[in-house]
This record gives structure tokens, C-alpha cells and sequence, in this order.
């Protein structure tokens, strides 16, 4: 008679696994991984910012858009300085984009007839604006507008990322409204720097294959929603087909027809190239000396086949047929963007030292040292801020604790800050004296407010104190946490003991708090001890 062999144990792991299997929930499991999945990269630069009601509206203003190329500009010009002709060209095409976008809006069949893009390349040194001014148009145009590296991008998107990124990050600047979505700009620095052509002539195949898939996105495609590194958007995406199916399933690609792609880069050694091959020529710069001109002099004589010997595919370069050219910028420039330029760095210094109560002034010749010396920085505005950082950083430093609450700053300040703040300070030290006064009874008062506990300061313990500040350039609050960081619990001993609430600190307690309170609490201890039990 044969008996049935007995079943062999299973691996814990296996079992583990078909218990899983059992309780298998698949919206269960996507919801807490998509709960508790931190955040991935986006290929942009920009996080999404604006709401479903700014979406609303966004698209109303896009339906209604009536701008003229001068409104544009002089919009422009309340934040850029200079760059009159590409403010001019860029004004003009943004104007012929959205005009031709509300016409499809209006009229869907007029967005099945030829029409050609006019998507836009700024040539121009660093720090000249570029990126400010398409910022500039966007918030204007009121279209979501996603700004990216071009050095980010890789040809497949596995290492580094996928071009098709910057169109997801559109949609999730437009929270997901795919109509706003697709009316989208799309900005892309630094793209000089994936030409195919390396120094050497040899070719650089991931930067081609940039360009190719940039290509794709430029003259029109479906992009997926959902990449195909994004595990939670495939995820996402099963579950859709789950439980919505078929033609109730959400829309899971964008089209690319409507957006309009700028990028822009420095491009300095396609002026290089320029200069050579116009070098002995004076075509185009009259009687200036060549040596006498700069990179944007020479970009602006920039033709389709230099491009294309600098390492760019024919097609990717005449997808991008608006060509514009950035000045450099010069000390009178970056003066007028301290003066005049709604969105000057000044007007952040000036409120950060407002927010110490201190009201800052920049005198003119000291606005014009330091435009001079930003200029030297050969950094366009991005100058400014190097500049302002290194005359004001001791300042910002300093006189908040004092009771300074103007700032002039002349051209003797910005040739030495350091001399400058020290003779400011040593003007200031008898006041400073009485700040420093008043830091000691704000400490008490914090004190008192924590614990319950009055410490009473005498006249030669703050003195004490406000020496002790000088001395080792601490803060006032500083030294008396520090101090007396073991007040609160030695006095709460004393205050349950006796009930007293208040005590009184001398120059003795400044100098040797610890001990002293060891013997505070050692008398109250011994008192307690010396006192008749109650009732007897």
C-alpha cells in the first residue's frame, strides 16, 4: 500500500512571495509607492508653480491675445537694458506665434494648413539677458515656460536626460492641463555646447543625437506623458488602463506643434571662427579697427554655414530660423541696469537690509565703481551681484547688531569696504554700547518668558557682560546662553523649594555662574534642611 510522500517544506522566501501574490492590490501598491516615492529629477529648471484656476486663466489670455510688437517691447525694456534689436525681433515673433496660435483656436482647420515655426536662437556673451528676457515674455504672455541646460541631455536619456522631458515638465507647470500645455516655451541654454564637432574634428555622436531628438520636438511629435525611466508614470499609466480602458482612458501624449522652442548659448568660439574668416575684410563693421570689436560684433555676421562647420546638422539649424544676436554689455549699461531696471540686484540688497531695519543707499559714483569693476568681471550683469556681494557681505554681517539703520555707500567704500565698516563702527561704539545694554535685559526677558524665573541683571553685571561681548566678538545672546545654560534647572530647584521666583546677578555670577549657582543651590538645600517640619 502506497502512501502519499510528504510535501517538502517551502523556502520562508517563497512563501513570503505567494503570500504577496495572494494579497496582490495593485491600486493599493501604487498609491502608497507613489506616497512614499521621493520626488525625481525634472529636466528643467523650473518646479511647478501655478494652479488649476492660474491654468484658467492662462489659456483665457492665450484666446485673447492682442499684443503688438511695440507693447512687447517696451515691456521689455522696464527690465532688460540694452538689446534694442533683439528685443525688437523677439517682440515681432512672439507676436506672429500666439497671433497664429489664437487663429488655430478660433478656427481648428486653420491649424491643419503649412505653417513654419518661427522658433528663435539668441547668440550672445553670458550675463546679457538672454535668459531675462524670455522669463520676461512668458510671465507676460502668461504660457508656461520651462528653462534647461542643454549639457543635461543624452541621446537616449538613460544617462543624464531625455529631451522629451522638458515637454512632461510643461505639463506639470500646467498641472496637468494639456491644453495649456501644448502653447508652452521651451528654453534651452548652453546650446553651443552639444555641437558635433569637437576641437579635434572628431565627432562628438552623443550631441548629434541631441540635436536629432531636439529636432523631433521642434517640428512636431506626440511625446508620452511618461518617460521610460519614470517608474511611477508607467505605474500610472497601467492603472488607467485598468480602470479606465478604451477612449475613456486620460490622454497620455502631448503635441509639440504649438510650442515655441528658444535656445541660446555664448558661442565664443564661433566668434572666433567669424573674426578669422572676415579678419583683412571690412565688410560689414565700416571703419572700426577689428581689433577694436568683440564677440557680439563678429556673431552678428554669423551665416547658416558657419553653424553647420561648427558642428550643427543642417536641419537642426534651419529649424531654427530667428536669429538673434545679444550685445555685450559695458560699464554705462550695467550703471542703467542699477538705475533704471525694474528687476535691478540693487533692489534685493536694498530690501535685505530693510528687513534689518536698515536703510541702504548707493551714492552715484559709488553705483558707477560699481558698474566699472563689474564690467572688469567680464560676466555681464551676473557682475553686479559678484561685485555688491564682495563691497556689502561685512556690512550685512555686521551692523544688524548695532543700532545703525542707514547705509551710505560711496566710491571710498567700494575701493575698501573693510576700512570703510571699521570707520563706521568705531563712529558708532557708544551707541553700540547701549545696544548691547539693552541685548542683556532682552535675554532676561526671554528668560523669564520661557521659565517663569526674573534674572535681575545689576548695572556691573551688564557692563561685566557687554565687555565680555567686545572682547571676543560674540553676541550678547551668545554668552548668555552659554552661561547660563544651567540656570533654568538649578533655579526651578530653588523656586519648588521656596518659592522664590526672582534673582539677582552681579558681576560674581558673570564670572563664575556655575559655581555660583552650585552654591545657591546648595544653601536653599540646607535651609530646607535646617527648617522645623511643618506642624511641629
Amino acid at each position: 500500500m502506497s502512501e502519499k510522500e510528504p510535501k517538502e517544506p517551502q523556502d520562508p522566501i517563497q512563501e513570503q512571495f505567494q503570500d504577496f501574490l495572494r494579497g496582490f492590490s495593485p491600486s493599493s501598491i501604487y498609491r502608497n509607492f507613489r506616497a512614499t516615492a521621493a520626488p525625481g529629477g525634472t529636466a528643467s529648471d523650473d518646479a511647478p508653480e501655478e494652479g488649476p484656476d492660474d491654468s484658467d486663466e492662462a489659456l483665457a489670455r492665450i484666446r485673447e491675445f492682442n499684443l503688438k510688437p511695440r507693447e512687447v517691447r517696451d515691456y521689455l525694456d522696464r527690465f532688460v537694458i540694452k538689446q534694442d534689436e533683439a528685443k525688437k525681433v523677439l517682440s515681432v515673433a512672439i507676436c506672429d506665434h500666439y497671433n497664429h496660435v489664437r487663429a488655430c483656436i478660433e478656427d481648428p482647420e486653420q491649424a491643419e494648413r503649412e505653417y513654419t515655426k518661427q522658433n528663435i536662437i539668441l547668440l550672445g556673451p553670458t550675463g546679457v539677458g538672454k535668459t531675462y528676457l524670455m522669463r520676461c515674455i512668458a510671465k507676460l504672455i502668461g504660457v508656461p515656460f520651462v528653462k534647461a541646460d542643454a549639457t543635461k541631455f543624452s541621446e537616449t536619456g538613460y544617462v543624464g536626460h531625455d529631451v522629451e522631458d522638458l515637454v512632461r515638465d510643461l505639463n506639470k507647470l500646467a498641472n496637468g492641463n494639456l491644453e495649456l500645455a501644448q502653447y508652452g516655451i521651451i528654453y534651452i541654454d548652453e546650446i553651443d555646447k552639444i555641437a558635433s564637432r569637437g576641437n579635434g574634428g572628431g565627432r562628438d555622436v552623443s550631441g548629434r543625437g541631441v540635436q536629432i531628438n531636439l529636432l523631433k520636438l521642434m517640428e512636431e511629435t506626440e511625446v508620452s506623458l511618461h518617460s521610460q525611466t519614470d517608474l511611477i508614470g508607467q505605474m500610472e499609466s497601467m492603472m488607467e488602463m485598468m480602470h479606465g480602458g478604451g477612449d475613456k482612458a486620460r490622454k497620455r501624449t502631448l503635441n509639440t506643434r504649438h510650442m515655441l522652442f528658444i535656445v541660446s548659448g555664448a558661442f565664443d568660439k564661433l566668434a572666433e571662427r567669424i573674426k578669422k574668416r572676415v579678419e583683412g575684410s571690412p565688410i560689414g563693421f565700416g571703419r572700426v579697427p577689428i581689433e577694436e570689436l568683440d564677440d557680439a560684433d563678429f556673431l552678428q555676421q554669423v551665416s547658416t554655414r558657419d553653424f553647420i562647420d561648427y558642428g550643427y546638422e543642417p536641419e537642426f539649424i534651419g529649424r531654427l530660423p530667428v536669429r538673434v544676436i545679444c550685445e555685450s554689455l559695458k560699464t554705462p549699461d550695467l550703471e542703467s541696469i542699477l538705475r533704471q531696471s525694474e528687476g535691478s540686484i540693487l533692489g534685493q540688497y536694498e530690501r535685505d537690509f530693510q528687513g534689518y531695519g536698515i536703510k541702504l543707499h548707493l551714492a552715484d559714483e559709488a553705483i558707477h565703481a560699481v558698474a566699472e569693476r563689474a564690467n572688469g568681471e567680464g560676466t555681464g550683469a551676473r557682475g553686479l551681484m559678484t561685485v555688491l556681494e564682495r563691497v556689502l557681505r561685512n556690512f550685512k554681517f555686521e551692523l544688524p547688531s548695532t543700532s545703525i539703520d542707514k547705509l551710505e555707500i560711496d566710491a571710498a567704500t567700494v575701493d575698501d569696504p573693510v576700512s570703510a565698516l571699521s570707520r563706521q563702527l568705531n563712529l558708532n561704539a557708544s551707541a553700540q554700547l547701549d545696544v548691547l545694554a539693552a541685548e542683556v535685559r532682552q535675554f532676561a526677558e526671554r528668560f523669564e518668558k520661557q521659565h517663569g524665573l526674573i534674572l535681575d541683571f545689576t548695572p556691573d553685571a551688564v557692563k561685566a557682560l557687554v565687555d565680555l561681548s567686545l572682547e571676543t566678538d560674540k553676541t550678547i545672546r551668545a554668552i548668555c546662553e552659554e552661561k547660563f545654560r544651567d540656570f533654568e534647572y538649578g533655579l526651578s530647584l530653588i523656586a519648588r523649594d521656596t518659592q522664590r521666583k526672582s534673582f539677582t546677578i552681579d558681576s560674581k555670577v558673570v564670572k563664575n555662574p556655575g559655581g555660583e549657582l552650585s552654591r545657591w543651590v546648595a544653601e536653599s538645600f540646607r535651609r530646607q534642611q535646617d527648617e522645623p517640619p511643618s506642624g511641629k
